[in-house]
């Protein structure tokens, strides 16, 4: 069964159908002909896109700004790589915003918004590993053994990969350790914006602790929920 990841999507029920379903997960990155489609009409355009170091989106997004230039009508378009995931990808957008109303030339937006994805730092923890496990994203042995354990992985994005940052046992534990490691980056945090994909609670520890320009929260899409699972949590700063 396949669904497509748009605002009208129910990611709940992706949710249940993945806990209910012994069959591995799998995404599919959106058609060079789904960006074509998208990049029509009159408005400049900038688009955003999951790291290129896990997606070919990144390249099909490159393939048809390519082709709609030759072929059906010259415009601005460019292609961000995120080098991130999920609410990273939503901050890069903000940026771009942000700078648009700031009345940017576009090579200024570029330059600006290619130095903040440079900087800026994602992190992951994951409440289950069964949909990692299921789509062979990590070792079966290892990955059983560590759901056993209640040993839950703090990962984070380096150079546009996820790699493993810390690991903890138990929940308490691991939002803890994800909490502490935001110090090893906090220069200029209150120029920052820290948008974690979820929980109200992780935003009231934060503000004991650091100087954030602003925290937001928004929901995992379908995609990010395919491997987050249930209880994830995303940050970006």
């Amino acid at each position: 069964m396949g669904y497509r990841d748009d605002q009208n999507f129910d990611v709940q029920n992706l949710l249940k159908i993945m806990k209910e379903s012994k069959d591995s997960p799998k995404t599919a990155s959106p058609s060079p002909y789904s960006f074509i489609e998208a990049y029509k009409g009159e408005e400049s355009i900038f688009v955003v896109t999951l790291t290129s170091k896990l997606s070919s989106t990144y390249n099909n997004a490159l393939l048809a700004k390519d082709i709609f230039l030759e072929e059906i009508e010259d415009k601005f378009i460019h292609v961000f790589d995120s080098c991130s995931a999920s609410i990273g990808e939503a901050l890069v957008s903000l940026k771009i915003t942000e700078l648009v109303e700031q009345r940017l030339s576009k090579l200024q937006i570029i330059d600006k918004v290619n130095k903040y994805i440079k900087e800026m730092k994602t992190f992951f923890l994951l409440e289950s590993l069964d949909n990692l496990i299921k789509s062979d994203r990590m070792n079966k042995v290892k990955g059983k053994l560590a759901s056993l354990l209640s040993i839950k992985p703090i990962l984070g994005e380096e150079d546009g990969e996820i790699s493993l940052f810390d690991k903890a046992r138990g929940s308490k534990l691991a939002f803890k350790k994800l909490i502490d490691i935001i110090r090893e980056y906090d220069k200029n945090l209150e120029e920052k914006v820290l948008a974690p994909n979820t929980a109200e609670e992780f935003k009231v520890e934060i503000l004991k602790r650091y100087n954030f320009k602003d925290i937001i929260i928004v929901e995992t899409g379908g995609l990010s929920s395919v491997y987050a699972n249930e209880g994830g949590i995303i940050i970006s700063f």
